[in-house]
């Protein structure tokens, strides 16, 4: 009981500490450290339930993981990431092909579905969903959002792993990226934005990331979590707009490489 008492303090005593760290979407209870272990303990819980999450397996498809993993190494190598060698940035397949989406936890943990990654017509394409994902655990805005919606008393039990029916709930809405966990607007442009400039620093083209946001408009499958987020036309108008004060780069493709990535999967 004595050291339960403790941990509450230390854990209340971070994020009074955090109430300085504002953003214009408001307070993060959460620290850095925080932000790594809650994404261990949602990763815990999504490989608990392979039923809801079919995480395919890194041996049996080890094909599969070495182009992931590549994507993500060249995506590590802008200098525009913040936390590069603080996060673990783990990546995993989801195997359901009608799923068309990808979501990032806390920490740099980050799930793709198999029907987003079949969906995507080139490499690029998908590197510019993967650097969006990595924004928003980059620029932490997962734990803002945390902190937004459930406040400090349910965070610091959610830490001290004393709710774990809530936190199956926090996945579960983090998977459709809709209900009350939902990115703000400003959270979404900005993850746009650094999609941008972290593919800017790799030879993929960076304007892909519009590409994704094209073929997503022009889609009968549009995934439902799009009804809360900026309209994919002024995503596209956005992304254009950065990428062209960048300088406007022309880069690579890779759309037999993305074919071999495709045809490793189930």
């Amino acid at each position: 009981m004595y050291k339960t008492m403790i941990k509450r303090f230390v854990v209340i005593l971070s994020a009074v500490i955090m109430l300085s760290s504002c953003s214009e979407d408001g307070i993060n209870f959460f620290t850095v450290d925080q932000d790594i272990q809650f994404g261990e303990q949602l990763d815990s819980a999504i490989m608990a339930n392979p039923l809801e999450y079919p995480v395919l397996s890194e041996t049996q498809y080890a094909t599969a993981y070495a182009h992931l993993n590549r994507i993500l190494g060249n995506l590590k190598q802008s200098n525009d990431l913040r936390y590069t060698q603080t996060f673990p940035w783990k990546v995993k397949i989801i195997h359901n092909d009608t799923v068309l989406n990808a979501f990032a936890a806390p920490g740099g943990y980050m799930y793709f579905y198999t029907g987003i990654i079949k969906f995507l017509d080139n490499e690029a394409q998908f590197a510019g969903v993967m650097a969006h994902e990595m924004a928003h655990a980059d620029r932490r805005h997962s734990t803002q959002m945390l902190t937004r919606q459930y406040g400090f008393s349910m965070l610091a039990s959610l830490i001290l792993g004393e709710n774990p029916s809530q936190l199956e709930q926090i996945i579960a809405q983090l998977a459709l990226g809709g209900g009350m966990l939902k990115y703000s607007r400003t959270n979404e442009y900005e993850a746009d934005e650094y999609a941008v400039r972290y593919l800017y620093d790799t030879d993929y083209h960076p304007r892909e990331l519009a590409g994704f946001f094209e073929k997503m408009n022009g889609s009968s499958k549009i995934p439902e979590f799009f009804s809360t987020h900026p309209s994919p036309e002024n995503r596209i108008e956005e992304i254009e707009s950065v990428w062209r004060e960048m300088g406007a780069k022309v880069g690579e493709l890779y759309v037999d490489r993305y074919s071999q990535f495709k045809n490793s999967l189930p």
